[in-house]
């Protein structure tokens, strides 16, 4: 029976150097809602008909993304790998507006506040779309589990 799901995911955290308290709640709270609700499906077929659910360990090597995929039992099925060569722009734009966005709630209006929030739920929703996009053809994955997914792979790209 088909559970396309993730149950589990986890950062390489070698690829981190520093993180903020902001950031490292926004990467609590990513996981946290991929793992409440998510659809996370491979298109490759495996021999058995897996179909999920799945665990996920995620790490950026050499400028590119590296999705690996393991069943339920921490089998491995298959690992994706993706050029991160076109989402360079929305990463930067992402955490630029997300340092506006966390010194706006400490020291803006409510009206300056909400005009951020939107240009960052903006910002956040196109790299989603671009990653739906990329990864069309080898999983498939609703918005929500794109948004969510950007926002740790925007985590994995803080150097310090």
């Amino acid at each position: 029976m088909a559970d396309p799901r993730i149950i589990d995911i986890v950062l390489d955290e070698k690829t981190i150097i520093w993180r903020s308290a902001d950031i490292e709640q926004e990467r609590r709270i990513a996981i946290f809602d991929i793992l409440e609700d998510n659809r996370f499906a491979p298109v490759r077929q495996h021999p058995d008909g897996y179909a999920g659910p799945y665990k996920v360990f995620l790490r950026v090597d050499d400028g590119r993304l590296a999705i690996e995929i393991k069943r339920a039992d921490d089998t491995p099925l298959e690992a994706i790998i993706l050029g991160l060569g076109r989402f360079r722009r929305p990463i930067r734009d992402y955490f630029a507006i997300c340092d506006s966005y966390f010194q706006a709630i400490r020291l803006a209006s409510p009206q300056q506040i909400e005009t951020v929030d939107m240009a960052r739920r903006a910002t956040h929703n196109q790299a989603a779309e671009m990653l739906r996009e990329r990864l069309e053809g080898k999983i498939d994955i609703d918005f929500d589990t794109a948004r969510r997914l950007f926002t740790l792979i925007c985590v994995l790209h803080i150097k310090g």
